[in-house]
């Protein structure tokens, strides 16, 4: 007697309003990424027409990673709360605003404050945006490709920032880093409110107030002391006493959660593994590859001679790399399994990483720095998206927007983080020296640095996502 088994069922096919909903996500979330970038080129630039102070110059970019780091959490709950559609909404639009204000801005002053409005809608639209991404498509292979895209175009967004802050400012102005982001907030807000659903929790429990004040300012002051480190060294008052203040704020906002009611958010929520530990990759993913990025800009500038724009232009191929990390992804997580992915994807980045160690002086260096930067990107989207799957699985959708809020939460801190980190040991390194050789010697032992926290990650997903009762995979294996 024959045996016949079932056959598979076929893979869920996206519908026309789930790729117009998608699309409008996905272009959103590229321009919130592009922001985190795409200054950074023109901040020279800004300092000459505005009369920024040497000093002062940092606060372009500290502004915005404080707010934007700060309080992803708050307004993920917020989200929760009032509604993630009407928090996205207000969030773009403010985003919009800030940008005009920015663009037009005469003074130090005025452009700072629009910067500081800018990093407080990033804060609110990314958990927002990506909680929204995940209660419109249900769990499994059509979420994970919806995370693979959305991964790859916020990697891809960063990127792509630099080249295009460097192209912007060299032909038009650095005023249209700022203003370019106003047509595409407003087509998002034209087409959005048609084809996104609101998403809300059907019980509106009260906001966690203690919660909500100790998180946001232990993660200020954490942020504030990371990028005073990057700038002044470990050792800089303001880096400790940020640091110091911002891990006693974030102690007494687990203590606070314990005792809360409703907290903003429930312990059990943050004791599952899954959250926990996927969070923690997540960061190491953000932290490594965004400060890779800092690096090489330093070795292609101080040791090898490339102009800004020159250097910006050599990450597309990491961009390009990052995007089909990300539409690669989901297929293999369908034929594997999420840590497969995690692992995987992590120790690519890891010997893409430390192959750059190889770097020499000359620019026959770049046989070798984009073929590993390319697949270097490639991994780390893998590890992004299998991050993202994992914090956000198994949790029903009025958790969706806490659980977002802490991957977007990771996604911000490891972006601001890592250049701080990185900046910190090529000070150390070189001791102020800023000759072509020991720029490219503090470089390497930062990418050395950077290659360990890849590798840290991979031991993460190795022996604590494989725990019994924690293992992750997609509902087909789930059925067999």
């Amino acid at each position: 007697m024959s045996i016949t088994h079932p056959l598979p069922a076929p893979a869920p096919l996206l519908t026309g309003r789930h790729r117009v909903t998608l699309a409008v996500l996905l272009v959103a979330q590229f321009m919130l990424a592009v922001d985190f970038s795409i200054l950074n080129v023109a901040l020279p630039a800004i300092g000459d027409d505005l009369g920024f102070s040497l000093g002062g110059l940092q606060w372009i970019a500290t502004a915005f990673a404080l707010c934007a780091a700060g309080f992803t959490l708050f307004f993920g709950r917020i989200g929760d709360l009032l509604g993630r559609k009407r928090i996205f909404l207000g969030s773009l639009a403010l985003l919009g605003v800030a940008s005009l204000v920015g663009g037009l801005a005469p003074t130090p002053e005025l452009l700072i404050a629009a910067r500081v409005a800018q990093g407080l809608a990033t804060a609110a639209a990314t958990p927002s945006g990506l909680a929204l991404l995940t209660t419109s498509f249900p769990e499994g292979p059509l979420r994970q490709k919806a995370l693979g895209l959305n991964g790859a175009l916020m990697s891809a967004g960063f990127t792509a920032g630099a080249v295009l802050g460097g192209v912007l400012t060299d032909v038009l102005s650095w005023r249209w880093a700022f203003f370019v982001n106003v047509p595409v907030a407003l087509a998002v807000l034209v087409v959005a409110p048609a084809v996104i659903a609101e998403s809300r929790p059907a019980d509106r429990p009260r906001l966690d107030l203690p919660g909500a004040l100790s998180v946001t300012l232990g993660l200020l002051g954490v942020v504030y002391g990371l990028t005073q480190a990057g700038e002044h060294g470990w050792t800089h008052p303001y880096a400790v006493t940020g640091l110091l203040a911002g891990a006693a704020l974030l102690a007494v906002f687990l203590l606070v959660e314990r005792r809360a009611a409703q907290p903003l958010v429930p312990l059990r929520v943050l004791a599952r593994p899954t959250v926990a530990w996927g969070n923690l990759i997540g960061l190491l993913a953000f932290v490594t590859e965004t400060s890779l990025v800092y690096l090489l800009t330093l070795y292609l500038q101080k040791t090898l001679g490339f102009s800004a724009l020159a250097a910006g232009l050599s990450f597309g191929v990491l961009g390009l790399g990052t995007v089909a990390g990300g539409l690669l992804a989901p297929k293999v997580i369908a034929r594997t399994s999420t840590i497969a992915v995690l692992v995987g994807g992590g120790l690519l980045q890891a010997v893409s990483t430390a192959a750059l160690l190889l770097l020499g002086d000359t620019g026959a260096a770049m046989a070798l720095l984009l073929p590993a930067t390319f697949l270097g990107g490639v991994g780390n989207m893998l590890v992004i998206v299998g991050f993202m799957v994992t914090a956000t699985a198994g949790l029903p959708d009025h958790q969706q927007g806490l659980a977002t809020g802490l991957a977007s939460m990771s996604q911000q801190v490891g972006i601001t983080m890592g250049t701080p980190i990185m900046s910190a040991i090529v000070t150390a390194v070189t001791g102020g020296a800023i000759s072509a050789g020991a720029i490219r010697h503090g470089v390497l032992v930062a990418v050395a640095a950077n290659t360990a926290l890849v590798l840290l990650g991979v031991l993460v997903a190795a022996v604590f996502l494989r725990a019994p009762g924690i293992m992750i995979s997609h509902p087909q294996e789930k059925e067999q």
